[in-house]
């Protein structure tokens, strides 16, 4: 498989992000926009309101006031204050008609702002609780998906990597904004507010159904007891939790992690592989940076596949390079067509996506032997 250049996979990159992230802004802007048009309106109806008003009192008031009088005389008509007529109106029935109509007129537009500012009160409020709602509902029907409790960096990573190679997951997290500013940029996340260590909360994040679930929040302590509690409800469970001290490694594997990942340790072996191994570093920095979003992946195969050579199956393809199997004692590198394939075999692959699936069609399929 040939990369591509990765100047050329970058700006294509950044191009569909940006759009999808206006396209997401405009989505999320446009309830406000109308409303803060509608608020334009209504104010400039009411500055409108005030502006006659005042001419017309000074108009009828001759010399005798000043503007200031004819400002004040239309304010408390407006705004129904009722201190008494600045103005003397008794000898003016043409006056007193004009006073009315601009007590109804100023009436009028003073209750279209408070309903436009009610309205956007209660839209936003509503929209914010259906996105809730719906968020719940596609939770409660995911299953074989993935659970990353705590989306500060690491965890926002991890999801990117699970978005990249079209896995499904839900975050858990207890800051809210967190959330909510992630949410703004990618309008397909879903996510719980509260604490991931909380047996509800896992149980609403459909923790039974799920496939593996990520405890990489920044403390320790809390990752451990993600992984007691999420091993109590789901005993089958593939648990990754990160750590810090090295000390607490053992503690969190006893816990029942299945891996236990510590960004350090990894850190320091990326910078000597970086040193000592550049071309195999820049190789597998490529393979993640490329649009056709390769990696390394692992297919298991299905309890009920009848054993066959890789002859049988078509295992060349352009969306995958077989790499290696996995038996049940040993491995097979760079496996040849002879090689018999087994149940409950493991086969790894570099692929992107859609080979994968493409793969794991092909194990259920299985394709008769004649």
């Amino acid at each position: 498989m040939r990369l591509p250049n990765p100047i050329h996979a970058l700006v294509r990159r950044r191009k569909h992000k940006h759009h999808t992230t206006l396209a997401v802004a405009h989505a999320l802007s446009r309830t406000s926009l109308r409303l803060s048009a509608k608020a334009v309106w209504g104010g400039g109806a009411l500055l409108g309101v005030m502006l006659i008003g005042t001419l017309g009192f000074h108009a009828i008031s001759g010399p005798e006031h000043s503007w200031l009088d004819a400002v004040y005389m239309t304010f408390i008509i407006v705004s129904t204050i009722g201190f008494g007529e600045i103005i003397d109106l008794s000898h003016s029935p043409g006056g007193r008609v004009f006073a009315m109509a601009i007590g109804v007129a100023g009436l009028a537009t003073i209750w279209f702002l408070f309903s436009t500012l009610t309205v956007f009160l209660l839209e936003v409020d509503l929209n914010a609780a259906l996105r809730r709602k719906r968020m719940q509902r596609t939770i409660g029907n995911m299953s074989n998906h993935y659970i990353v409790c705590g989306f500060g960096r690491v965890g926002q990573n991890v999801a990117a990597e699970l978005e990249m190679t079209g896995r499904a997951f839900a975050a858990i997290d207890q800051d809210l904004h967190t959330l909510e500013e992630r949410k703004e940029r990618d309008d397909t996340l879903l996510y719980l507010h509260g604490d991931a260590s909380d047996d509800d909360v896992l149980v609403a994040a459909q923790l039974e159904r799920a496939k593996g679930i990520f405890a990489v929040t920044g403390d320790d302590s809390l990752n451990l007891m993600i992984t007691v509690t999420a091993r109590q409800i789901n005993p089958r469970i593939r648990i990754v939790a990160r750590c810090h001290e090295p000390r607490n490694i053992a503690k969190l594997k006893k816990a029942g992690a299945n891996e236990v990942v510590s960004p350090d340790f990894t850190g320091g072996v990326r910078i000597v592989a970086a040193m000592i191994r550049p071309h195999v570093v820049s190789f597998l920095d490529e393979m993640l940076r490329s649009e056709h979003r390769l990696r390394v992946e692992e297919v298991k195969v299905p309890e009920q596949f009848e054993p066959r050579p890789l002859e049988r199956l078509r295992t060349r393809s352009p969306h995958y390079v077989l790499l290696a199997i996995r038996g049940q004692n040993d491995w097979l590198f760079n496996p040849q067509d002879d090689a018999v394939l087994m149940p409950e075999d493991t086969l790894i692959a570099m692929c992107t996506p859609s080979g994968r699936r493409e793969l794991e069609d092909l194990l259920l399929q299985q394709p008769p032997l004649s």
